[in-house]
């Protein structure tokens, strides 16, 4: 019960996201946001918020030994290998972040969502080399349907695209964002393969770490790029927004 519990739970939470994630960056650039950084930063800047779960899950654990073991209890169960790989899919993240940012900065979300969707044809690619997943008539059926239709949205050309992006800036979006599909695409097999490969037992805490090291080591790429764009300064892109005005310290 608790299982399904907490699974109803992630996916609605995820639904969420997903959904509301774009929709808010789309907003962010249609009324003055220029910052790409900034908003890749924040797609993953709530990582802080899975400490929250973990802290219940080690007092549990905690109350679950006796007295003896209560001071044994691993404040961490995470062990270097799944740490590192976890950094390294992180990295990945927040290169793919910045891709999607990007690619929103230029296209309608529409096109978008339409083009991120295809990264369920190149997920099954990855997973069959990777982890060995086999195609069924379901999975070949979507990968078709998927490239044909970014095929088609490609042939379109200009036919969507935003009055103020010109048409260098809308094929490189097209692009970046087509990047950003298949690069995501290659790190849910990785995350996948990982859990295979080190020797620990997956619980649901071990992913809850993983995830904050992975979105942690995404947030802090992010951050590297923001110093070096000069995103930190946002006093006067914070004076020109049209649809809130946010004070900023400088």
């Amino acid at each position: 019960m608790m299982k399904n519990s907490l699974l109803i739970l992630i996916c609605m939470i995820l639904a969420i996201g997903t959904c509301g994630g774009p929709l808010l960056t789309r907003l962010y650039y249609n009324n003055g946001g220029e910052r790409i950084w900034f908003m890749s930063f924040l797609s993953t800047a709530g990582c802080p918020v899975i400490i929250i779960p973990l802290i219940i899950s080690f007092l549990c654990r905690r109350n679950h030994n006796n007295s003896e073991n209560i001071e044994k209890t691993q404040i961490v169960l995470m062990e270097t290998p799944m740490f590192m790989a976890s950094i390294v899919i992180g990295l990945l993240i927040g290169l793919d972040n910045y891709c999607f940012a990007y690619g929103l900065a230029y296209l309608p979300l529409s096109t978008t969502s339409l083009i991120v969707g295809t990264q369920l044809g190149f997920n099954a690619i990855f997973s069959f080399f990777m982890v060995k997943q086999k195609f069924t008539p379901f999975s070949i059926n979507a990968v078709v349907l998927l490239t044909a239709g970014t095929g088609i949205l490609a042939l379109r050309g200009d036919g969507d695209r935003p009055r103020d992006v010109s048409h260098k800036e809308y094929v490189v979006g097209f692009l970046v964002t087509l990047t950003a599909a298949v690069l995501y695409a290659f790190i849910l097999p990785f995350v996948q393969l990982t859990y295979k490969k080190v020797r620990q037992e997956i619980t649901f805490t071990l992913v809850l770490e993983m995830q904050l090291v992975m979105c942690l080591a995404a947030s802090c790429f992010c951050i590297v790029g923001m110093f070096v764009n000069g995103d930190f300064k946002v006093n006067k892109e914070s004076n020109l927004y049209a649809l809130f005005k946010l004070k900023h310290s400088s």
